[in-house]
């Protein structure tokens, strides 16, 4: 089972994705999902931090559980989890993911989806593993870390699988601070504050209009 926790503190709700690796199966995304309600439900002026306890973010796919189900289950999870992105990259609300530790493969891409990414400074990687595991990527995967990265990190980072510490992502621009660990929420809903108090759905429209082509293929499957 997921460890899935969400919580208010002050005009942020912080999601907490667990003290293990908090990798993607079907529990994690569902979890996921029924938090993203919550935080749609409430009215006032919020932003969203997801973040977790531990050395991990997230480590990626559960490729294991992935594995042991059916090919045509598996590939409509992959789908949800590409329709759970999208739903992120256009969120009406600021959203933030804040880098305690290791984002890896589908744990970086998900951290990619939000508004913006503060990650630990002292200790913690962020890397695209799948050309050492001999994976690929989706269109729509591919299309979202083409967006966000610089043409050179994403050469880099697809074709070697560096990986990036926290001063070194943010020189290249992967996330946009490195913070210490002790600061890293406040870092993160300060860095979203601005925008917390704008309407909805223009913050919804905007985004839509912005990463329209990538949405489109996060829900083509």
């Amino acid at each position: 089972m997921a460890d899935i926790q969400l919580k208010r503190e002050g005009n942020a709700f912080i999601l907490n994705l667990g003290q293990d690796e908090n990798r993607l199966d079907r529990v994690f995304l569902d979890e996921v999902g029924h938090a993203l309600d919550q935080v749609e439900a409430s009215t006032d002026p919020i932003v969203l931090v997801t973040t977790a306890d531990g050395k991990f973010y997230s480590n990626g796919f559960n490729l294991g559980w992935m594995g042991s189900i059916a090919r045509e289950e598996a590939r409509t999870f992959l789908n949800d989890t590409q329709a759970l992105w999208a739903r992120l990259l256009v969120f009406g609300v600021p959203t933030v993911a804040a880098l305690n530790g290791h984002a890896f493969g589908a744990g970086a891409v998900m951290a990619l989806a939000h508004d913006y990414r503060v990650m630990r400074g002292d200790r913690g990687y962020f890397c695209f593993p799948e050309v050492d595991l001999k994976l690929r990527f989706r269109p729509g995967m591919l299309a979202l870390i083409q967006r966000r990265l610089s043409p050179a990190a994403f050469r880099d980072a697809l074709l070697t699988g560096a990986r990036y510490g926290g001063a070194e992502a943010e020189a290249r621009g992967i996330v946009d601070e490195a913070a210490p660990l002790e600061e890293l929420t406040a870092r993160a809903i300060e860095r979203a504050s601005a925008a917390a108090g704008k309407d909805r759905n223009s913050l919804h429209t905007l985004k839509l209009a912005m990463y329209q082509e990538v949405f489109d293929l996060l829900n083509a499957g």
